[in-house]
């Protein structure tokens, strides 16, 4: 690339996180990677790959040695199924533990071949790896246990992948960021979505239900213990801050590096969510009365939340996030600048955005 900016190559580009990251990097050619271009930023340079197919570790072997990026962001990961359109979970894992392994082998085989072309390579990974039920604050040297929704499953395997290959990038430092839950106006997952009451689903009543701002209810089971789980969330251009701040740094060669991820202060209780969000509540009968409600929802098309999110919407998963801290020193304010609490705000703050599902929430 005839630039003197160094290049930074960025997979699923164009999903929430991408869009929000590109801006915060005019110092650096951006190449761009995802199936169909970004369309709230402008990227140096964008090519289309699916990687999910197997060929893409050649072609995205051939782009990093033409573009000779310093750095690696992979963000491609299909979150949601509806939303994305990939429905059946063997193609998810293809994309999602598949194209993050092809990922690294092609890193790996560039600076194999032509010297340490890429110096670092970021992974953001996801609360959800840890599971859904844990008994304290979570460090990062926890177990992953994660089970039941393809998406926990997925992060889970992807962040086994990256910790296992780390050592074989070839002076590349690799980072592995765990957030917890997105927030903010532009974002949509499965709990924004339950909090907002958003009919996400694909049917017609959903559209129509969209079309007149009508909301579900939110849905908990009986019991206050539900009331009062603890959850954490992080801004999304907060995360995309630290992306950036981890790219303005001297790459350390041949380092693994793990970090939980939150917005600052104390976590939120889900009642707290709740009321916050001035959502209706209803109450069912025990964690499989809101499974088969969450069910009946689905068969109907009118929410986009697969009955095996249940545990991650019931439980109580919170991380450490010392270690973070510690990394980010002096700069910790400025880069984690929202409290949980304003991260969850600001997601109700204006109507969210509807991006591209192919990359990390």
């Amino acid at each position: 690339m005839n630039s003197s900016k160094p290049a930074i190559l960025i997979t699923g580009v164009s999903g929430n996180l991408g869009q929000r990251l590109v801006p915060m990097l005019s110092d650096y050619q951006v190449v761009g990677v995802d199936v169909t271009p970004p369309t709230q930023c402008t990227v140096s340079q964008f090519v289309s790959l699916d990687l999910g197919n197997e060929e893409s570790t050649r072609e995205l072997l051939l782009l990093l040695r033409e573009i000779q990026p310093i750095s690696v962001v992979h963000l491609a990961f299909v979150i949601d199924p509806q939303r994305s359109g990939v429905l059946d979970v063997d193609r998810m894992w293809r994309i999602n533990v598949g194209g993050t392994a092809r990922v690294i082998e092609a890193i790996t085989e560039a600076n194999r071949t032509a010297g340490s072309i890429v110096r670092q390579f970021i992974f953001p990974s996801s609360v959800s790896a840890y599971g859904s039920d844990l008994p304290a604050a979570v460090e990062e040297d926890a177990p992953l246990s994660a089970h039941t929704l393809p998406y926990a499953l997925h992060k889970k395997e992807s962040d086994l992948v990256v910790q296992q290959r780390a050592p074989a990038l070839r002076g590349c430092g690799v980072f592995i960021l765990r957030p917890h839950i997105f927030a903010g106006a532009s974002v949509e997952n499965y709990l924004m979505g339950a909090f907002r009451g958003t009919p996400n689903g694909k049917g017609r009543y959903a559209a129509r239900m969209r079309a007149s701002s009508k909301r579900l209810p939110c849905m908990l089971p009986y019991g206050r213990q539900y009331l009062d789980h603890k959850i954490q969330f992080v801004h999304v251009d907060d995360m995309a801050r630290l992306i950036a701040w981890i790219l303005t740094r001297d790459p350390e060669a041949q380092r693994l590096t793990i970090l939980n991820v939150a917005g600052r202060g104390e976590s939120l209780t889900f009642g707290q969510c709740i009321e916050m969000a001035k959502a209706k509540l209803i109450r069912v009968p025990g964690r499989w009365g809101m499974r088969r409600v969450l069910e009946l929802l689905w068969s109907l098309k009118l929410s986009a939340i697969p009955p095996d999110a249940t545990p991650y919407m019931t439980g109580q998963y919170i991380m450490n996030t010392e270690r973070l801290k510690r990394f980010l020193g002096d700069d910790y304010e400025m880069v984690i600048k929202k409290t949980n609490a304003e991260a969850f705000a600001d997601s109700f703050a204006s109507s969210p955005t509807q991006l591209s599902t192919a990359a990390a929430i």
